[in-house]
C-alpha cells in the first residue's frame, strides 16, 4: 500500500530532473557561446544533412517490435523445450532481444546519415 506513495514523487522528480538538466545545459552552452563572441545561429540552422526524424523513429520502433517478437518466440522455445521457468525465460528474452533490436536500429540509423 505504501509503495505507490513513494513511486509517484520519484516519477515526478525524475521528470523534473530531466527537464532541469536539459534547460540548464542549453543555457550554459549559449552563455559560453556569448562569452566567446560567436554567433548562436548554429542552434537555429535549417541546413541539416541528417535523415528526417520520422524515418529514424519508424526504424527504431520497427526494430524494437521485431526484437520483442523474436524474444517472445525464443522464450516460448526455452520454456517448452528446455523447461526453463516462464518467469525467467519471458522477461529475460524479451528485454535482451529488444535491446539487441534497439542496437541494430541505432547502427542502421547511423548508416542513414
Amino acid at each position: 500500500m505504501g509503495s505507490e506513495v513513494i513511486i509517484v514523487p520519484i516519477m515526478f522528480g525524475v521528470l523534473f530532473g530531466i527537464c532541469y538538466l536539459f534547460i540548464s545545459s542549453r543555457h550554459k552552452e549559449r552563455l559560453a557561446l556569448i562569452d566567446k563572441g560567436t554567433d548562436a545561429s548554429i542552434f537555429y540552422s535549417n541546413n541539416r544533412s541528417s535523415s528526417p526524424t520520422w524515418k529514424v523513429l519508424i526504424l527504431n520502433l520497427a526494430m524494437i517490435l521485431i526484437g520483442i517478437g523474436v524474444g517472445i518466440i525464443v522464450a516460448g522455445i526455452l520454456h517448452f523445450t528446455l523447461n526453463v521457468k516462464g518467469d525467467v525465460a519471458f522477461p529475460g528474452s524479451i528485454f535482451t532481444f529488444a535491446g539487441i533490436g534497439l542496437f541494430i536500429g541505432f547502427k542502421l540509423t547511423q548508416k542513414l546519415d
